[in-house]
């Protein structure tokens, strides 16, 4: 299957839910359930192989959601998409608020600090619970930079390519 364009990973299946082809999925979106609103989905399974769906469904249950696709019809089926990656087009996302950012959009982009010494590019960005960090590696090391505006993160040029940041380039 080929879709033009970039894709963001949002979630994956976790397995069988019962046993009438229901789903656990984790989701990365922000509430865990839009992850149904972003459709149709490239299934990515384990050995690369990939389809589009439209039409799941579900609900949050507990830690992860339960829900439906509408090709797997029993549990052998659902334990069978274990691990199965979801992805949609990038251009599927609206755009971000003023100030907010998708991580997928700031990963490649150089860091620099106030003296302008670069820091490497964003590999990617994780959550703590406390806040997000902002990786950023070079051919040397890997920093790990609170991604918090203003007092570490001063601005994001996405013309220019930039993640501005008061970082010291020796921690």
């Amino acid at each position: 299957m080929e879709t033009p364009g970039r894709r963001i990973l949002l979630g994956r299946v976790l397995g069988a839910f019962g046993l009438r082809g229901e789903l656990k999925f984790e989701s990365w979106t922000e509430p865990r359930e839009a992850l149904f609103r972003y459709q149709p989905w490239i299934l990515r399974d384990a050995q690369g192989n990939e389809r589009q769906v439209s039409g799941a469904r579900g609900k949050a249950s507990g830690k992860y959601l339960v829900g439906h696709l509408p090709d797997v019809i029993d549990r052998d089926a659902a334990e069978a998409a274990r691990g199965t990656e979801i992805y949609i087009p990038r251009d599927a996302l609206p755009p971000p608020r003023p100030g907010e950012y998708y991580w997928a959009d700031l990963e490649g982009l150089r860091v620099v600090n106030a003296e302008g010494i670069d820091l490497g590019t964003v590999s990617h960005l994780f959550s703590t619970g406390a806040n997000d960090v902002l990786v950023a590696r070079d051919d040397e090391r890997e920093r790990m930079i609170p991604f918090v505006q203003p007092q570490y993160v001063t601005g994001v040029d996405f013309e220019a390519g930039i993640v501005s940041v008061d970082w010291d380039a020796d921690f």
